[in-house]
Formats: structure tokens, sequence, C-alpha cells
């Protein structure tokens, strides 16, 4: 339908000039035909002729009469009884585009008969002016004629165009698009078979790029899914395996509850901190527990010291320290008191610094600060080193499960952990310095009830 319309209005525009071409022509023709029945009248000897004749010219020619100007002088050379007064004059010769076209659509839009004469320069140069008075009638019939046949034919090739777009409109786009729905169906059903996936073979470019996108989305789709299946089965095996470790914790919890009651100076020294770090791994073995149940942790916020929880996390990383290589210092926070879960954010700290320390003692070593800060939004620690830095290659996926590794040996757990635990704080972890000289860590952990 659209395509009629749009192939109508063109022949509309069409249209409108050809009319006044065809008025044109028609006047012309009967100028022409006038010019040949005056030759018939001057190649007499007396330039008469009989009234019959004269007749029979003149509505050959389909004219009233005929006047031809030469040599400077004006003849009416045919004529024959005419029962009206002419009623308007038109000059072929002086006519614009738009007058035609004015003069044309008035001419089919009068309904009253009218005797118009018409003037233009004759064919061959034979004299200077020939005019012919006629009826003007015959010319409306004509080019309402003329306008039924245009329409017509119009909409006929408006029809056959429309069939052959609509043809080729379904061939190279809506079937191709019907097979698109119906692949994305199709994949639907079963979106963990690779081989669903669909393969583009479209022969329109636009479509052909669509299908390529949807491919790729269906191949990063898929593979989502197959690793979502693994991380599944490894959540249940983790979970079996924190089990049992959670028991086997639980029982050297309790030896190291006898071990406090020792006099030993250094037994009773390291007692405390070891009976601290079996607490956090029996913690940390039921929130992976939990964790594996599909149920959120959410964090028991609490105040507690900024001081005391960055002076464990270096004590227990200078523990794990194999050369003399690294450094680990907290800075001072003046007695800060900071709202969350001190475990949660132990595990983050202690991610960071381990992370870092890692990396430094595989090189030439260097130095780690954590520093608590208070911010009128909420507080800050950064954690800062002098080490390698992380690979560029490794910034886009670093806080990614699985993807994030950035040591070899590393599981790439640790960074998407402590950025899920700071999340859920409603705060915010990022790495906000990265070079060659060293790296820097920001967590932001926003204001809260106690």
């Amino acid at each position: 339908m659209l395509t009629i319309i749009f192939v109508m209005l063109a022949e509309v525009l069409i249209f409108v000039p050809s009319v006044a071409r065809f008025r044109v022509d028609y006047l012309q023709e009967r100028l022409e035909r006038s010019q040949i029945a005056s030759l018939s009248l001057l190649a007499t000897a007396n330039d008469m002729v009989e009234p019959d004749l004269e007749a029979e010219l003149l509505e050959n020619a389909g004219v009233l009469n005929i006047v031809l100007r030469r040599n400077q002088m004006r003849e009416l050379i045919l004529s024959s009884p005419m029962n009206a007064m002419v009623d308007q004059t038109y000059d072929l010769r002086e006519s614009t585009p738009l007058t035609l076209i004015r003069d044309a659509f008035a001419t089919m839009l009068r309904p009253q008969d009218r005797v118009i004469r018409v003037m233009g320069a004759p064919v061959k140069g034979a004299g200077l002016l020939i005019e012919a008075a006629m009826h003007e009638a015959p010319l409306r019939a004509a080019l309402w004629d003329y306008g039924r046949r245009i329409l017509l034919l119009s909409a006929v090739i408006s029809i056959v165009t429309a069939c052959l777009l609509f043809l080729a409109v379904r061939r190279f786009m809506v079937r191709p698009m019907e097979r698109l729905v119906r692949q994305i169906k199709h994949y639907g059903d079963a979106p963990e078979d690779s081989r669903r996936i669909i393969q583009p073979n479209a022969t329109v470019t636009e479509l052909f790029e669509a299908e390529t996108a949807l491919q790729g989305m269906e191949i990063q789709l898929s593979q989502s899914l197959r690793q979502k299946e693994r991380l599944a089965a490894l959540g249940g095996a983790v979970s079996k395996i924190s089990h049992d470790l959670r028991n086997i914790l639980t029982t050297t919890q309790l030896l190291a509850d006898r071990m406090e009651s020792s006099h030993d100076p250094g037994v009773q020294k390291i007692a405390p901190k070891l009976l601290n770090s079996l607490s956090r791994a029996v913690n940390l073995c039921e929130s992976t527990l939990t964790y594996g149940k599909a149920q959120e942790v959410a964090p028991n916020r609490r105040p507690f010291a900024m001081d005391h929880l960055l002076e464990d996390v270096v004590e227990a990383e200078t523990l794990a320290l194999g050369n003399g290589k690294v450094e680990i210092v907290a800075l001072p926070a003046n007695g800060l008191q900071v709202i969350a879960d001190e475990e949660q954010i132990y595990r983050v700290v202690s991610n960071l610094v381990r992370n870092a320390r890692q990396a430094m003692e595989s090189g030439a070593g260097g130095r780690i600060e954590i520093e608590g800060r208070e911010q009128p939004d909420g507080w800050e620690i950064h954690v800062r080193d002098t080490g390698p830095g992380l690979p560029v290659k490794a910034l886009d996926n670093i806080f990614k499960p699985f993807e994030g590794n950035v040591r070899k040996g590393g599981t790439g757990l640790g960074l998407a952990i402590s950025e899920e635990l700071v999340a859920g704080h409603g705060g915010k972890l990022e790495l906000i310095e990265n070079s060659d000289k060293g790296a820097s860590f920001r967590i932001w952990l926003p204001r809260g009830e106690s």
C-alpha cells in the first residue's frame, strides 16, 4: 500500500506538467492542421475555394477560422460562421511553464464551452504568425481522457511495482527475519547446546550484521552458562570440603584452648593469635556453607577499632613472610572507630595485603602501607605498595571471578570476593593507582547504624 501511494504521488508530480504539455501539443497540432489547410487555399489561382471545401478543411483542422500573417499583412484565410465571440486568446509563443500548467487545469475545471483563439509561429517559416479560433469543449474532453489514461497507467505501474517490491522484501528481508526469530526460539529452548548457535548467512548487510551480533551474544551466553554450571559443581564441592574442614578446625580450636592455659610465655603470646585465626577460619567455613546454599550473608555491622584490625592484618601477614624483602606497615589510625562487619573487612584488607606481598616476594621486594581515614560520608582504607604493579591485561577483569588472576598459581577469586564483601556494605573497592612503581587500592565504606 505504501508503495502504491508513493508511486501515485510521484505520478502526480509527473501528471501536472504532462497535462500542460498535452494541452500545448493539442493546440499546436490544430495550428499545424490550420497551416496545411491554408496552404491548400494559397495553392489555388485566385485564393478562393468552394464553400463546401472550405468547411471540410476547417472541420479537418478542428478550428472555426484561420488567420495567417505574411509580409506584415494579416489575412483571413478560411472562416466559418461563428455564433459567439472569442472569449480568450492564448499565445503559445510567450507562455511560461507555470502559465501553461495554470491554463491546462483551468480548462479541465471549466464546465462551459467557450470559443478561444490560439496564436503560434508557423512551421517551416511559412509566415510570421498563424491564428486559429476553436471551441474549447473538445480540448477539455481530450484532457480528461488523457488524465484517465494516465491514472489507469499509474495504477497499473503502482500495483506491479508494489507486487515486485513485496516479493523482493519477502525474499530478502521477511524470510531472513522469520529465520532469525525461529533460531532465537530454537536457541532459547536449550542455550547450553552450542550446536544451536546461529550461523550467519543473510545476504542483506544489515541482517548479516544482526546475525553476527546474535552469534557473538549466543556464544558468550553459552560459555557463561557452562561456566555457571562448573561454578555450581565447584560450589557443591567447596561446601562439602568446608563442612569437613569446619569440624577439623573446631577440634583444633579446642586443643588451642588448652594451650592457652599453659604457663609458657611463648605459648601464652602465640595462643591468642592462634585462637583468633582458628575462629576466623571456622567463621569462613560456616559462611562458605551458607553461601553454598545460595543465601547471601549480610554484613554484621558493629563498631570496631581501625587500629586493632590493621595490626591484626600486619601481624598475620608478617608471619607469612618468607624473606626480609617485604615490609608491611599499618599507619596509626588514632583511635578511629568504624561501623562495619569486622570479619569481612579483615578478609578484604588481608586479601589486598597478601596479593601485594606475594607479588613483591617474587620480585625485588618493597613496602606495603595500610592506612585508615575518616571521611564526612564514611571511612576509607588505603592499601599501597611499591611493587611491580598489576599487568595491563588484568586491569579489565581484576574483580571478575577466575578472570582477575595476576599471579601464577592464583585462583582469581581474592579480589572478586573482596569487591563483593565491600559492595555488601554499600561501599566500593577500586584500584586508584597502578604503575611499575606500585599499586594502590581504596576501600570506601559508607556510614551506617551500629
